[in-house]
């Protein structure tokens, strides 16, 4: 744009300068074995090795600055600005991975990594994790919805078998289980697989955000999936221990820490702000 805006007296100028300087120093240099030396002695040295690496330095940024300078044009033919924002580079391979910046960094703990694992780490990596952080925790939220509804309602032929982690010792519940192992193997392996983009996301095969039923494919319901998912991989722990231990299933660990949690609530809601 700056081009067009200089007159054509601007550019005779500028050309008839040029020409000064070109012809002022003479071509004697190229005969005398010393290219580019027209006798200006305020940055070269008499050390001949001390010149030699100065003289190296210079020829190593001209280049630089030749192909930095084409770029700018191109840049400013392409953008409308030579300099750009470099903000808008996210893509950039120069730009150093930055996990704080990634989805599932949010209040009020942040971006939480006490035990450093995504530390110096590349996206490939993090990427990576962040896939079996998804698929943990879609399988433990639908694993907190079956351990309360197990308690009200059972698969034909289970009627009989004990909650919890005691299921998993008796038939024939623990051959269902080895088939659902199995049946979940072969998604991951073979269908899935083939499916997935991105880390988590293969699709949406019932169209449910296309039709616009409910949530979306935005920070925040991916947000919201990632911090469910979290809060459902505790309690699944959390319900798991507490069944081997006390035996109760998950409803029943709720009913009787329902005495507690309301003797809880009447002890801190006076101090509530």
């Amino acid at each position: 744009a700056a081009i067009s805006k200089v007159p054509s007296l601007g550019w005779a100028q500028i050309a008839a300068y040029f020409g000064f300087v070109e012809f002022s120093g003479g071509f004697e240099d190229y005969k005398s074995g010393t290219p580019g030396d027209y006798g200006f002695k305020v940055l070269t040295s008499a050390d001949p090795e001390e010149k030699t690496k100065k003289l190296s330095a210079e020829i190593a940024n001209g280049r630089l600055a030749m192909m930095a300078i084409i770029g700018m044009f191109f840049q400013d033919g392409l953008t409308g600005s030579a300099w750009g924002d470099w903000a808008l580079y996210t893509a950039s391979p120069l730009r150093a991975f930055d996990a704080t910046k990634e989805v599932g960094a949010v209040e009020p703990l942040g971006f939480w990594d006490p035990a450093g694992l995504a530390e110096g780490k590349d996206e490939a990596w993090f990427k990576t994790m962040r896939g079996f952080e998804l698929k943990h925790g879609r399988v433990a939220m639908m694993a907190i919805v079956g351990f309360i509804g197990q308690h009200f309602w059972r698969f034909p032929g289970c009627f009989d078998v004990p909650d919890g982690v005691a299921a998993l010792k008796t038939m024939p519940a623990s051959a269902n289980f080895g088939c659902l192992f199995l049946i979940a193997g072969f998604f991951e392996l073979r269908v899935l697989a083939e499916r997935e983009t991105e880390p988590g996301n293969f699709g949406d095969p019932f169209k449910i955000i296309d039709n616009k039923l409910i949530g979306g494919y935005d920070e925040k319901w991916r947000n919201f999936e990632l911090n469910n998912g979290r809060l459902a991989m505790v309690g699944a722990i959390g319900t798991i221990v507490a069944n081997g231990y006390t035996g109760l299933d998950a409803f029943e660990q709720w009913q009787a820490a329902k005495p507690v949690f309301i003797q809880y609530l009447k002890t801190t809601l006076p101090y509530s702000p």
